[in-house]
């Protein structure tokens, strides 16, 4: 059999997806409830990848959607890499939006484009990779966190011992992942 080629479909995700199947059981409602929330998540993606953009090429966006024109005028103003990976072990790694470290000061920004609920424990554990990756102490240096959504801008300064819990849970848990791989 020679199979249809489907090359524009590759790495892209359907909304009615046999690897979630649970659609097949939705009313209408769910129905509706899920595609909104599909499309919103699609909107959410490109809004990130036009913040990126700009913010990587210097150019400050309008007031227009005033929660990306804070992140993109933030992450310019603080001259920020976005979508840095970091990365302590194959077990334990993942993408900041937006990060730079700066006169000893880590600042790490993230865009939230969704309607769920955030919270501020996602940048924690990017300052803690960060820290594991750098072999830096979060006593040694300042970090400010913030979080881009809904016209809001919540800052977070975590407390370094609450770092340093993560960090150690990070390397416990990888330790612990590694024994199961070659018990199990």
């Amino acid at each position: 059999m020679n199979f249809n080629s489907h090359s524009a479909i590759e790495g892209k995700h359907a909304l009615l997806s046999p690897s979630y199947y649970h659609w097949i059981n939705y009313t209408e409602q769910k129905l509706d409830a899920r595609f909104i929330a599909f499309r919103a998540a699609a909107r959410g993606t490109a809004l990130h990848a036009l913040a990126h953009q700009a913010i990587r090429l210097g150019v400050k966006l309008s007031n227009a959607d005033k929660t990306l024109a804070a992140y993109v005028r933030d992450g310019i103003g603080y001259k920020m890499a976005v979508e840095q990976p970091l990365y302590y072990s194959d077990n334990c790694f993942g993408t900041a939006d937006a990060i730079s470290f700066r006169a000893n000061t880590l600042r790490i920004h993230d865009l939230k484009t969704g309607l769920n609920r955030t919270s501020e424990n996602q940048l924690y554990v990017y300052a803690a990779l960060f820290c594991l990756e750098y072999g830096l102490s979060p006593f040694e240096i300042e970090i400010e966190c913030r979080i881009y959504q809904d016209g809001e801008k919540k800052v977070y300064v975590p407390e370094p011992q609450h770092i340093l819990r993560i960090m150690d849970t990070i390397i416990e848990f990888d330790k612990r992942i590694e024994y199961l791989k070659e018990a199990i």
